[in-house]
């Protein structure tokens, strides 16, 4: 059998080139390299997320508070540099141990007390819920963070986290180049270091893995804090961004990351998918999200394709899973 026909990724490369085409063809706009540029930014805080997350689900976990983490990151560095008076880079680097703190304690309880991290994960994204609205409220008295652009340091970390990059006189967002950057490095990761071995393996057959020595808990819980990286970094690129910071933006997003994932080959039991794969997902997502625009269509339509792509998806997956281990559709 052919190596390329057990890659995971397969079924999303294949996706992606019908996406790419039918849009190539309905919608002219789509054919412009300014247009090539807002599907970049668009897949590619996407992507970061759904890497996070994706390679979390090749563990055998989930985490449902992924989306509010990123909120909850981006208000903790606001709220600390705006009433601290704080060097920007300050509030950056307290609001990672916060998030990585969220993501430890994620693994940490899920390891701990042995219940589904959809569990678990759904009661923390209750309580950054209510504790980004709540805290925001008190603070600032409305639901909406203060401009912290005369704040020192604010200029550097813009440039760090959302600048932009002219090439060929079109402007790309400097996340386009983070997000490639991770994937390598988690590619790497995946496939050439013993960690990554450890990371299949826990979503494979957890107990099997620690009957031959394979840190599981502790494999868990970096990888829950990996996803709390994320999140920090797409809020951090989301407050310098936009300078502002909405406490209630963020819901739904992390179903969003996990259909990207799926999307792009990660399986739902674990055990299964590639970090190039994520980004092929989030592209996806990235060109139906820009391309349904450009096409002229009703925006509301987005869901829809986004539902069949994962319908398709999990549909695929489970079917080529059978046929390259070579058991009966």
């Amino acid at each position: 059998m052919p190596a390329i026909l057990k890659r995971p990724e397969l079924t999303s490369v294949l996706g992606a080139i019908v996406i790419f085409t039918l849009f190539m063809i309905v919608a002219p706009p789509f054919r412009s390299l300014d247009a090539l540029a807002t599907v970049l930014y668009a897949s590619s805080t996407m992507g970061i997320m759904a890497l996070a997350v994706g390679i979390l689900m090749i563990g055998d976990e989930f985490d449902l508070s992924s989306g509010v983490a990123v909120t909850t990151a981006a208000l903790a560095a606001t709220m600390l540099n705006y009433n601290f008076w704080l060097n920007s880079w300050v509030g950056v680097f307290l609001s990672l141990l916060i998030a990585l703190a969220v993501g430890a304690f994620n693994g940490y309880m899920v390891m701990r007390t042995g219940i589904p991290s959809f569990l678990i994960t759904l009661a923390t994204f209750l309580m950054l819920q209510g504790i980004n609205l709540a805290v925001t409220k008190l603070v600032t008295g409305q639901v909406a963070t203060p401009t912290i652009s005369d704040m020192e340091g604010f200029a550097s970390a813009k440039a760090v986290f959302a600048s932009s990059v002219n090439i060929l006189g079109v402007n790309v967002k400097v996340t386009v180049f983070w997000w490639l950057l991770f994937v390598a490095i988690a590619t790497f990761l995946l496939f050439k270091t013993r960690f990554g071995n450890w990371i299949f393996a826990v979503g494979g057959d957890a107990e099997a893995a620690r009957a031959v020595g394979v840190p599981v808990r502790r494999v868990k819980i970096i990888l829950f804090m990996f996803v709390g990286f994320a999140a920090w970094f797409v809020g951090m690129h989301t407050l310098f961004a936009f300078d502002s910071i909405q406490a209630g933006q963020g819901v739904g997003n992390e179903f969003l990351y996990i259909i990207a994932a799926v999307i792009g080959g990660c399986a739902l039991t674990g055990g299964r998918g590639t970090a190039i794969g994520t980004a092929i997902g989030a592209l996806i997502f990235g060109m139906t999200n820009q391309g349904i625009v450009y096409a002229g269509w009703n925006p509301d339509w987005f869901k829809f394709f986004l539902g069949a792509m994962l319908l398709f998806a999990v549909i695929t997956n489970n079917s080529f899973s059978r046929f390259t281990s070579g058991g009966r559709a």
